[in-house]
């Protein structure tokens, strides 16, 4: 699947994407210039597939967790005086789910509206404990029906947190260009599937069925 490089390729890349940047590429390649433009383009095309069930992963979590909500709160919970207290509101330069839902409220008219401009870090701090006795022993196994139902809500919750802040710091590196070769992949890919399928199984299948990220994972150049 890796398109062969042309020399020019490999003698322009490295100004162009600056050196300080290529250097992390060419330490990996055992400095080998080519291998390092092979690594470079294998790392962009295996983060684009990846687009691809993070998208749908976040869409489906932002849409469950907001299901939930909606069942505690009422359908206009972005304007819920009570939902908005059962949120945490740290001081400082640390992130606000209070905060980022006030602001996001006073934006938009709608919920839908409202969801789709939420950071992904509110959707994760949405998975913390402080939100079990509210909310998700009453509502985990309905909007994630498709959870192994022999563990309790809390251990459920707590391994979709911890897979949600493994897969925001594979996202945001994604979204930044960063380098994401070094990552276990495979393990993350899984992941990822693992928790779009707690939802839908067959958007699993699906995401997994047009990503080609499987593809690119043994084609790897170096």
């Amino acid at each position: 699947m890796n398109t062969p490089l042309d020399a020019s390729y490999v003698a322009a890349l490295p100004d162009l994407i600056s050196q300080a940047r290529f250097s992390t590429y060419l330490r990996a390649a055992g400095d080998d210039p080519a291998r390092a433009v092979a690594l470079y383009q294998w790392n962009l095309q295996v983060s684009s597939a990846l687009l691809v069930p993070l998208h749908v992963l976040e869409v489906l979590l932002r849409n469950a967790i907001g299901a939930a909500i909606s069942n505690q709160h009422g359908e206009d919970w972005p304007w819920s005086a009570g939902f908005t207290r059962s949120l945490p509101d740290p001081a400082g330069p640390h992130y606000s789910p209070k905060q980022d839902l006030l602001t996001v409220a006073r934006r938009h008219p709608s919920t839908g509206s409202v969801i789709a401009d939420l950071k992904f870090a509110f959707w994760e701090r949405m998975l913390t404990r402080r939100h079990d006795a509210r909310l998700w022993n009453k509502h985990f196994l309905s909007v994630f029906p498709h959870a192994p139902n022999t563990r309790p809500v809390s251990s459920l919750r707590d391994a979709l947190r911890d897979d949600i802040a493994r897969i925001r710091i594979l996202r945001n590196r994604v979204a930044h260009h960063e380098p994401i070769f070094a990552r276990a992949l495979d393990d993350d890919h899984r992941i990822i599937l693992r928790a779009i399928s707690w939802r839908s199984p067959a958007a699993a299948d699906w995401a997994r069925s047009i990503s080609g990220v499987d593809n690119w994972l043994v084609h790897r150049p170096v």
